[in-house]
């Protein structure tokens, strides 16, 4: 019997309806829970709340806990742990924490699905590849422009790093997460939590949006190919729901393959619908790309060389590492990557040029390094350091097996930071700074706080600085990013869309605040990635 989509939508909007019912909850409340949970839940928790960065949140395991309505609201009002308080910070009404409590005692909706064919139908190409320039057409020094994700606006600002205007803003999807360049820098490639992905031509006069694809319905990551012979042919999209992963053309985003990486757990036989991919990223020592499987605990390394879309498989080598794998990036030489594993509190490194498992390191709990930092150390030579959600600590790991193999993967300083809540730690050559965010501490004051230690001396006490005005408009400073020469970094206030806030730019060396860039357009800025550092792997 075959089921036609209407028929099939319909029958789950009349289970939506008894669903809602039995709560006290009418159709329309569910779906606005829904919709709160998709946008700022499911990311940590789960589309189907088995957890994972965050707490498992089904229904009967939060009712065996004797969680109530009035407990729940408490924690979404104030914030736990690494999770930020929705209401204090003004994000959730209490009309919306209400619902939200009484959501989350419902039973778990069945998220919808998205094929193939719903990607093909949601494919635009704006500008042909024969119709773009051939060489750059600004005047401008694009290769050190910024892309800022004002994230709740559904855009990304092009910022000029050289004279901070204003390029131009493109609008994306919802929650833009990240933005990845091509190997020459020409593109940002944009990825949004509402799994829509995007190109922006930077060589037109002003930035330009020339293709976009939904590639699924949740997602954090994209890469493109970047090894010698292969720049930019291809796309790759990491989806959260449904769990895959998407390839698609690097030029237009013709969507080209799916894959599933729904699967069983490492070492045991529990299946996983939601398998997630969390971040990828693109191998220097072959044509390959390294994606973390979040739940399942592996490591897959796709091999795209030799895709014959018309019929020959894609090579998959699947690596057993730690489960809940996140975030993470490149020791200094690129051939180690190091991921972290959330819930495992430890940091996974990854052989690119092997293909091998290398080592499973205890941290702190919740490390979240972003893509982590590097630097050499006078004594433990080339490290990398990762911050932690819930812990206040940074681990610094040495990441140079052939020349100081008694330090390689092994934590050899593990600094305490002033607060936990730790997000983004970022440093660069030309400065002597290691600095971090408190973005999702629990508090305003800390929220508001950046600090820096002194990368050759790690003994010593760092600076802090409350950045002014952040706390006024209730911002949490957030993502540090270097302008392509490394003088100066870049850090963005993350506010309320109803109000303006602004990017403050600090010299690299003195640490003294140069500028700030303001305007009405400078609202929920996020993340920022220079051209020529992202294009370069280089943090």
């Amino acid at each position: 019997m075959r089921w036609s989509k209407a028929l099939t939508v319909g029958l789950a909007a009349l289970a939506l309806g008894a669903l809602a019912v039995a709560q006290g909850l009418t159709p329309e409340q569910m779906e606005e829970g829904k919709k709160i949970y998709f946008q700022q839940c499911a990311g940590c928790h789960g589309v189907l709340r088995k957890g994972a960065t965050g707490k498992n949140l089904e229904p009967d395991k939060l009712k065996a806990a004797g969680k109530n309505v009035d407990y729940l609201k408490a924690i979404i009002t104030n914030g736990f742990g690494g999770m930020p308080a929705w209401g204090k910070l003004g994000i959730l009404t209490p009309e919306q924490i209400d619902l939200m409590a009484k959501f989350l005692l419902s039973p778990v909706p069945e998220p919808p699905p998205w094929t193939f064919e719903d990607i093909k139908n949601n494919w635009v190409v704006y500008v042909p590849v024969s119709k773009r320039p051939t060489q750059p057409e600004t005047t401008r020094n694009w290769q050190n422009y910024f892309g800022v994700i004002l994230r709740d606006m559904g855009q990304v600002a092009i910022v000029d790093g050289d004279t901070k205007e204003l390029v131009g803003i493109v609008p994306t999807g919802y929650a833009t997460h990240i933005l990845r360049s091509s190997k020459d820098g020409r593109y940002f490639y944009v990825i949004g939590r509402d799994g829509k992905a995007e190109i922006i031509d930077l060589w037109t006069k002003k930035p330009t949006l020339v293709a976009e694809a939904k590639v699924c319905l949740d997602a954090r990551s994209i890469d493109t190919s970047k090894y010698e012979g292969y720049e930019g042919k291809y796309a790759v999209v990491g989806c959260y729901w449904p769990s895959n992963f998407v390839i698609l053309d690097g030029q237009t985003l013709e969507p080209l393959k799916m894959v599933s990486t729904q699967g069983y757990v490492k070492s045991t036989g529990e299946f996983l619908r939601e398998n997630r991919v969390a971040s990828i990223v693109s191998s220097h020592f072959s044509p390959e790309w390294i994606l973390n499987i979040k739940e399942g605990g592996q490591t897959w390394l796709v091999d795209y060389a030799n895709i014959d879309l018309k019929g020959k498989p894609i090579n998959v080598r699947m690596i057993d590492t730690e489960r809940f794998l996140h975030d993470g990036g490149w020791a200094m030489d690129k051939r180690y990557f190091l991921v972290a594993a959330n819930a495992a509190k430890k940091i996974v490194v990854i052989d690119a040029k092997t293909g091998e498992f290398v080592a499973s390191i205890p941290v702190g709990d919740k490390p979240h390094p972003g893509r982590g930092a590097n630097w050499v150390h006078p004594k433990y030579g080339p490290v990398w350091a990762t911050g932690h959600i819930k812990d206040n600590k940074i681990a610094v790991i040495g990441t140079d097996p052939k020349g100081h193999p008694e330090y390689a993967w092994k934590v050899v300083k593990m600094i305490e930071t002033p607060y936990p809540g730790n997000l983004f730690i970022k440093t660069h050559e030309k400065s002597p700074w290691l600095i971090v965010d408190f973005t999702v501490a629990p508090t305003p004051e800390a929220n508001a706080t950046l600090c820096a230690w002194n990368k050759e001396d790690l003994e010593k006490d760092p600076i802090c600085w409350e950045v002014p005005g952040a706390k006024k408009l209730k911002a949490r400073m957030v993502h540090i990013e270097f302008n392509k020469d490394g003088s100066e970094f870049w850090v963005s206030a993350w506010g309320n869309k109803d109000t303006p806030t602004f990017i403050a730019v600090y010299d690299s060396v003195t640490l003294k605040e140069k500028t700030r860039i303001t305007g009405d357009w400078v609202r929920t800025p996020t993340g920022k990635f220079n051209v020529w550092n992202t294009a370069n792997d280089i943090y």
